[in-house]
């Protein structure tokens, strides 16, 4: 069993809250703009990182993690990019690719909307946008997700709420 702390859309803000509720992860996943290098190395100390670049990174961050990531943990087939789009209208990049080779997993960042489904016209995709954890964007909450993946399955999933936008809790 891995477990996993999934986090996206930081802008260079790391709530100091992730360290506990991110501290028994044996990884963290970043769904791009992260804001800086720094936010990575911050995250790193927690769990290793596995990320992708997002719209407003730089190039210190695209040198160290690519647009997309497919890879595989416990027998789950994942797929990680920061523009993804949602289930039944992913954008136009990866539309055709997605469609003629789903994940079991698909995760992006980007529209700062938390939102967990499946994606019942592709064999039941999990769609995973853990929404916003730092303090740019128009959501209402900022967001973090934790979950475990165990024999082939995405199980305990849990959304943690930071708090307001613009106000700690």
């Amino acid at each position: 069993m891995i477990k996993i702390g999934l986090i996206s859309d930081t802008h260079n803000y790391l709530d100091p809250q992730i360290k506990e509720y991110f501290d028994d992860r044996d990884e963290i996943w970043h769904a791009g703009d992260f804001g800086t290098l720094q936010i990575a190395d911050e995250l790193q100390e927690i769990a290793p990182v596995i990320g992708v670049y997002g719209n407003i990174d730089g190039q210190d961050i695209r040198n160290e993690y690519p647009l997309h990531q497919r890879f595989e943990k416990e027998g789950v087939h994942v797929w990680m990019t920061h523009i993804g789009g949602i289930p039944g209208r992913y954008c136009i990049p990866i539309k055709e690719s997605i469609e003629s080779n789903p994940p079991d997993l698909f995760i992006c960042g980007h529209s700062h909307i938390l939102k967990i489904a499946r994606d019942q016209s592709l064999n039941k995709m999990l769609y995973m946008n853990p929404g916003a954890a730092g303090k740019q964007g128009f959501q209402v909450y900022r967001t973090v997700v934790r979950f475990s993946i165990h024999n082939k399955t995405v199980k305990d999933v849990e959304v943690i709420n930071l708090g307001k936008l613009g106000k700690e809790i």
